[in-house]
């Protein structure tokens, strides 16, 4: 059985309800809910929530919410892979075993049907505990460089200073989107960024991080961009 769980508490502090605010016509986890339905992995499509009407616009959109999510599992500190095992041992206590789980952000308007069947595809064909959604940085970390408290320049790297850029590795970050797991590993409490997992990676122009109010402004302009280049292809 192959189990998808959307976590979407409803406590959000920097963009207040972020989770059903309205973003290009849809309360904003609709997107997630339609790409997960729209992949075809998924026997069963949850969405853990500690908010009634988080609820219901999640079922509205075609997800089930069996169980609100406890209030230990819903404050700031709460780990996402807190909320996944928890809904694992929900189904387990109701004698259902899923043996791959799908964490999928609510806040994911990129996400992609093709991208989350990929995402499993990887996951089996490299026998890894995990395989999420990673992209790369747009300039190399190594030369990253911070301030002082005396407000003066540091280099994180000095050695990489006089290195060329096509010398150094291409590194990536998480693209926020989609983690599989096999249960076991969820369970077991295995990390995520390791070597146990595999990652798909995407362009960066499909992927943006959506945590501050800045940030909500350039996902609806690199979506609607997106959804622009895409009609005058069709």
């Amino acid at each position: 059985m192959k189990l998808a769980v959307i976590p979407a508490r409803g406590g959000s502090k920097r963009i207040p309800r972020k989770n059903i605010k309205q973003f290009a016509g849809k309360p904003m986890i609709a997107w997630s809910i339609d790409a997960a339905i729209e992949s075809g992995c998924f026997d069963r499509l949850i969405v853990s929530t500690d908010d009634q009407e988080i609820a219901e616009i999640a079922r509205q959109s075609g997800a089930e919410v069996p169980f609100l999510r406890p209030a230990e599992l819903s404050d700031d500190y709460a780990a996402t892979s807190d909320v996944i095992r928890h809904a694992i041992n929900w189904l387990a206590d109701s004698d259902v075993t899923p043996d791959r789980v799908c964490c999928i952000y609510a806040t994911a308007p990129f996400l992609r049907a093709g991208d989350i069947a990929r995402g499993f595809d990887l996951l089996e064909e490299n026998g890894a505990d995990f395989a999420f959604s990673a992209t790369s940085y747009a300039f190399p970390v190594q030369r990253a460089i911070r301030l002082t408290s005396e407000r003066r320049v540091q280099m994180l790297m000095p050695e990489q200073f006089s290195t060329r850029s096509q010398d150094l590795d291409e590194v990536y970050h998480d693209a926020g989107q989609f983690y599989w797991g096999r249960s076991d590993a969820w369970l077991s409490g295995k990390p995520v960024f390791s070597s146990f997992a595999t990652a798909l990676i995407l362009p960066r122009y499909r992927v943006q991080d959506i945590d501050t109010p800045d940030d909500w402004l350039r996902a609806e302009l690199m979506f609607k961009a997106l959804h622009e280049s895409d009609a005058a292809l069709s």
